[in-house]
């Protein structure tokens, strides 16, 4: 009798903790003697492979073994590497599919007409050629997007949600979150010098497109003020804020978080470049475009600061590397259970399996209400009593 097979990838950006999440699979399939498979290159390992090419298959199919993830987990990453592919909306066919049929779609914007295949059928026959029972996916909401359309096409689908942008519905946590937040705010401390020595007020962007989740966060570990995508801010008010901090500050300067996300009245969040596999264009400095408001409007000097990249590189934190061990198993043991459509969460502070999110719902975003002072533009640290550990809860 064959042996039972799970298929394991890592979709859209890395973040610390992957590693941990497939070493504790594949050890415990190990134990089970469950052979566990690496799909590298997230989605397009099942897009682009051909499954009558040895090299093909040598290069998106990774057995992985006990030897082969053993420190794994001790460095940031993903070795089973990734990419933004979106099987549903193909811009360009596989050349070992060309002059096959499959759904097409046309669309229309800014004047370009854009032609995509959905590869979801190949995907499905990859799944099957491959022998691979289960899947578990780990990535955003991009990722997550697609492992749900799988779950409703009929396969087997444990989902587990990863962003240093905390914005996955359905769960108050993300592998990458806490990195993210501790690589921020060790930043932050360590330029506070350089900002200080020259006096002036230092402007940090982070990621964040549509939720504020790490501007807040940093914000709120470095008693700092930050601007959100869930609330336009009043650009003369904060300007006037920073100036006071300042000028209140003995070292005579002020510190600020953007989410790069982030707006205020008269501007809006400028895109540039093609977009990606799932419709997302990269975005203009929101930093540099504040930078040149305060300088325009007071003359005073800033330093401009782009963590993005940054807050994902490195190893994991204790946080990331216990939720990531612990999402992991949980997602095994689901599989063990026959489980499918659910995806490993913290719900109250507590893990649990929750369904995998509905796309047509978007990211989850910061409850403004709770946790940010509008007026002061600043995280709100009170009546925080009752709260689960991460502040906001997951509906």
């Amino acid at each position: 009798m064959a042996r039972k097979r799970i298929g394991i990838l890592t979709g859209g950006g890395d973040v610390p903790g992957l590693n941990a999440v497939i070493k504790s699979v594949t050890y415990r399939g190990s134990e089970d003697d469950i052979e566990v498979v690496g799909l590298r290159r997230g989605w397009e390992a099942l897009t682009h492979l051909n499954l009558d090419d040895p090299s093909s298959k040598s290069h998106y199919i990774i057995p992985l073994n006990r030897e082969n993830t053993r420190v794994i987990d001790r460095r940031g990453g993903t070795v089973l590497h990734s990419s933004r592919t979106n099987p549903s909306k193909m811009k360009k066919l596989p050349d070992h599919l060309a002059g096959r049929d499959f759904p097409v779609s046309q669309s229309t914007k800014g004047g370009i007409a854009t032609t995509t295949w959905d590869l979801t059928n190949e995907v499905l026959a990859n799944l099957a050629g491959l022998g691979i029972e289960h899947l578990i996916a780990i990535g955003g909401d991009d990722t997550l997007n697609y492992a749900d359309k799988l779950n409703r096409r009929g396969a087997k689908i444990i989902a587990i949600p990863k962003t240093m942008d905390n914005d996955v519905r359905n769960t108050e946590y993300c592998i990458g979150f806490s990195t993210a937040i501790t690589r921020a705010s060790d930043a932050i401390q360590r330029q506070r010098t350089t900002v200080g020595s020259h006096e002036r007020i230092g402007i940090f962007r982070v990621f964040g497109r549509d939720a504020g989740f790490t501007a807040l966060y940093t914000a709120y570990a470095t008693s700092i003020r930050c601007a959100i995508p869930e609330y336009k801010v009043d650009l003369d008010k904060l300007i006037q804020l920073l100036l006071d901090d300042k000028h209140g500050n003995p070292s005579n300067y002020a510190l600020i978080a953007l989410s790069e996300g982030a707006e205020w009245e008269g501007y809006k969040v400028q895109e540039f470049g093609e977009p990606d596999a799932y419709g997302h264009r990269r975005k203009a400095s929101v930093a540099e475009a504040f930078a040149d408001e305060i300088k325009r409007r007071t003359g005073e000097e800033t330093i401009v600061s782009d963590l993005t990249y940054d807050l994902r590189s490195g190893d994991p934190d204790f946080i990331d590397k216990l939720v990531a061990l612990t999402f992991g198993n949980m997602a095994y043991d689901a599989i063990l259970e026959g489980k499918t459509g659910l995806m490993s969460a913290l719900v109250e502070g507590r893990y649990d399996l929750v369904p995998i999110p509905d796309a047509k719902l978007g990211p989850r975003k910061l409850d403004v209400a709770s946790a940010y002072n509008t007026e002061r533009y600043r995280p709100l640290y009170s009546n925080k009593r009752g709260l689960p550990i991460f502040l906001n809860r997951a509906s």
